[in-house]
């Protein structure tokens, strides 16, 4: 977790004779379950599971993640009540925003204490963070003292086993309580971004191999290391070719960059591109393929940048939407716990969280992956806990300057800032997005987004991803998924979840005009002829008694849905198909899906027109009153217009493609079409009829590479060594083979011997499909190992199979195993944990990996 060179803080050794606080007893349960305990005033004791159990049961009690404790000991999960005392909590509001792992290592390794080494040194450890996290609060240093008091008052109101406490150490004990606010309007305190003028087009200076050398010596002086490493060194000179002017209109400086693991090209590409910025202007896009990898990358810019305001500002990360945190659900969510409906200490750590995020990234940024799983399950299902789930933007419920937070907002800071950056750090799904739907924009004649204009010189990192990434990005689904939340985007929710229909956000700015009207009268009649609410339970098919009771759809979609889903249990390998989903080629497609596909397609016939004048109309609006519409107005009918482009002129038109396609039984050789279903806990999770083009090089190339002045593509696994060419099939899998001028190639050996210092096994005498062998081999290996170990599983049922032979005999000999789907954490948590305590090991499925 620490950089090279750090030393850790130093820390106290753990008192063998810490005794539990007068008030408190202490619980802390490791996997297995291995359980140790101290009663109110007593040094820790291991007990039994049975023992613990009572203890969490009946007693007040400190532990560490209630949830994940409960689930250790074969309970439901708790509702929140003042015996429970969570640490994490009181973590989440003493230190908000700073990373811990959700354990007592975690909080050990944190606060500065010593490392637990068993679940006794762990109950001590969580005396120790109590007196710490207490004695943080009560100096009179501490940052934000009365509005953090405010708070603290307004959860131990509310029932928070913390509330008395935290009061009475910020208060300092003799300080008079005052009534103030509730502390949880948050939103009061946040500063506005501001509108500014675009800036010029980029300059055209080159970036010489010996200016990108030059830079890299400063990052890793500012980084603390002496010298680069030769490969390195190399890297930086060679890719500073992609940051040079083209030639042609059409043909980008495009560089295929093989760079082995261990070599450093995060700060060898950053130093060519440090350069270009600062000689020509923003931005440089850099691009990876998770949003892990995209907060790394901002991690490697503080040599760049080691500032954290300057950092802010010139290095951005920007993800889609549908991770910041909008703040009008949060202000929902308030009004809702205000009331005693919703889960008032989630919304008012949550709170805490949102006065000192740097830009709002509720999944992979600065909000911790473990504080959702502290809240009521009970409150998440009826939408009032402080869950991400909950507290995010969603595609299509976002009502722009109509909002009473816009000038606040998170999403429209990241896109401003972006504008104006350096670095823009962001992912290959954003980017090919963007680029799809502006590209479809551009060719009917429409408006390039702003943001899009920018990808004119690009670092795709993780290269060898971009050809999934891609495939993705260009890709079709009419699912149940996909046109469920098209309704929801034109008729509002239709259940209890907030958000505004195209009614709520258009009706008073086309009033006046009459065709625009009814265009939106059309529109919100014909949505009824998408699947609402409920659709998957109406798909899918239930016992009653003995009887299987089949599928009741309503609607042209639910009903071709349904019959998609007959074709795939007459002809997928596996019918049941509860582990990895069913699939099919689409094609023959069965008399029900023939019969039903028509219907379908006269349904999206009737939405897309009036979506279609409706998008006109504003468009009008925008040039014929150009003069009188003031900024919030044009700002609502942009936001509207992105909205509609996206559903009416690029969504709907691919859906009826495809549609009609499958009508007419006709293959189209740049396609590939077929029906898909997956399950969740043995329903229905989604049905489609996906269209994936064969080569997605090829929109790629056309809608990324030639636009674009200069690409960077580098991976550590570009080229297949054993290929006469080997960079062949890079060329042919990143569209780099689709243009005029070959790509310039580089290939930099990894200054690690893996070869010398590496063993892979592959064990063939293990029936992968019996849990018993698999659990028994990998107990085995994962004790030889010490620990340390991370296993893999392909299927959800085989890794909890596996887990429930393993967690007991790993406890007996002292090593911790956590799991993805059987703790109750989020898997960035668990990864957490997993590096923090450094003999634990971890089971997960593909997320993990």
């Amino acid at each position: 977790l620490m950089s090279e060179g750090m030393t850790r803080p130093s820390s106290p050794a753990l008192s063998t004779q810490a005794c539990a606080p007068a008030e408190l007893g202490v619980l802390a349960v490791l996997p297995g379950p291995v359980c140790a305990y101290a009663a109110k005033g007593e040094a820790p004791r291991l007990v039994s599971g049975h023992e613990a159990r009572r203890v969490l049961d009946t007693e007040q009690v400190l532990v560490v993640h209630c949830a994940m404790t409960a689930r250790r000991l074969d309970f439901p999960p708790p509702q929140r009540n003042r015996r429970l005392c969570d640490l994490l909590e009181l973590f989440a509001f003493t230190y908000p925003g700073r990373f811990v792992a959700p354990s007592a290592a975690g909080l050990a390794q944190a606060l500065g204490l010593a490392a637990p080494r068993n679940a006794l040194d762990c109950a001590r450890v969580l005396i120790e963070a109590l007196e710490a996290l207490e004695a943080t609060l009560g100096d009179p240093a501490y940052p934000g003292r009365d509005e953090a008091l405010s708070l603290a008052l307004t959860l131990g109101r509310g029932g928070w086993s913390f509330g008395d406490r935290v009061a009475a150490a910020l208060e300092g004990g003799g300080r008079e309580r005052q009534e103030r606010g509730s502390g949880l309007e948050v939103w009061r305190t946040l500063i506005e971004w501001e509108e500014q003028a675009p800036l010029g087009e980029a300059g055209t200076q080159t970036v010489t191999p010996r200016a990108a050398r030059e830079r890299l010596v400063e990052l890793l002086a500012r980084s603390g290391l002496d010298e680069a490493r030769p490969a390195q060194a190399q890297f930086a000179e060679e890719v500073a070719f992609a940051f040079s002017p083209r030639d042609r209109e059409g043909e980008p400086r495009l560089m295929l960059a093989e760079a082995g693991t261990g070599t450093g090209k995060t700060l060898g590409y950053l130093a060519p591109a440090s350069v270009f910025a600062q000689l020509n202007g923003p931005a440089v896009w850099i691009s990876t393929y998770t949003r892990a990898l995209q907060r790394q990358i901002e991690r490697e810019s503080i040599a760049v940048f080691p500032d954290p305001k300057e950092r802010a500002k010139r290095a951005v990360v920007r993800k889609g939407r549908e991770n910041y945190l909008c703040l009008l659900n949060f202000e929902d969510l308030v009004g809702v716990a205000k009331q005693g409906a919703g889960d008032l200490v989630g919304a008012g750590l949550t709170a805490r969280w949102i006065g000192v995020t740097r830009d709002g990234d509720m999944t992979g940024g600065d909000y911790p992956a473990w504080l959702s799983g502290l809240f009521p399950p009970v409150a998440l299902a009826t939408g009032g806990a402080a869950h991400p789930q909950v507290l995010v933007d969603r595609r299509g419920e976002c009502v722009h300057a109509a909002c009473p937070h816009y000038r606040i907002c998170f999403v429209e800071k990241a896109i401003r800032a972006s504008r104006r950056a350096d670095l823009v750090i962001a992912n290959h799904a954003l980017v090919l997005t963007q680029a799809a739907f502006d590209g479809a924009r551009l060719a009917r004649g429409g408006r390039s987004d702003v943001e899009t204009t920018m990808l004119k010189r690009i670092v795709f990192d993780e290269g060898h991803h971009l050809f999934e990434a891609a495939d993705a990005a260009f890709s079709t689904a009419l699912s149940g998924q996909e046109t469920s939340e098209l309704r929801r985007w034109i008729r509002g929710p239709e259940g209890r979840r907030r958000g505004r229909g195209l009614e709520q956000r258009l009706a008073d700015l086309v009033s006046d005009q009459e065709k625009a009207r009814e265009a939106l009268f059309h529109v919100l009649r014909a949505a009824s002829l998408l699947p609402g609410e409920g659709w998957s339970a109406r798909l899918s098919p239930s016992r009653d008694r003995e009887d299987l009771i089949p599928s009741r759809p309503n609607g042209p979609i639910e009903t071709f849905l349904a019959a998609v889903l007959e074709q795939l249990r007459a002809r997928a390998d596996d019918p049941k198909g509860l582990e990895l989903g069913l699939e099919c080629a689409a094609r023959p497609a069965i008399d029900a899906v023939r019969q039903a596909a028509p219907a379908a397609l006269s349904a999206l016939v009737e939405i897309e027109k009036p979506l279609v004048v409706l998008a006109r109309a504003l468009e009008d609006l925008l040039d014929d009153e150009a003069a009188d519409l003031v900024a919030a107005d044009r700002a609502r009918i942009e936001g509207a217009l992105r909205g509609l482009d996206r559903r009416a002129r690029q969504q709907l038109p691919a859906w009826r493609a495809v549609l009609a396609s499958l009508m007419d039984d006709e293959d189209d050789a740049r396609f590939v079409d077929w029906f898909e279903a997956v399950y969740s806990q043995g329903r229905i999770g989604d049905a489609a009829l996906r269209r994936h083009f064969v080569d997605p090089t090829e929109p790629l190339a056309a809608a990324v590479l030639r636009p674009a002045h200069g690409v960077l593509v580098t991976s550590a696994t570009l080229s297949d060594p054993g290929h006469e060419h080997p960079f062949a099939l890079a060329e042919m899998r990143t569209g780099a083979a689709r243009m005029d001028d070959a790509p310039k190639i580089l290939r930099v050996a990894s200054p690690f011997d893996y070869a010398r210092n590496s063993l892979a096994i592959v064990v063939t005498d293990v029936g992968k499909n019996d849990p018993r062998q698999v659990a028994a081999a990998m107990r085995e290996l994962f004790l030889a190992a010490g620990g340390g170990a991370l296993g893999l599983f392909t299927a959800i049922r085989r890794l909890k199979a596996v887990h429930q032979r393993m967690a007991g005999p790993l406890a007996d000999k002292g090593i911790s195993l956590y799991s993805q789907h059987v703790d109750a954490l989020e898997v960035g948590a668990l990864v957490d944990i997993f590096r923090a305590e450094e003999d634990s090991c971890l089971l997960g499925t593909d997320a993990v990996r």
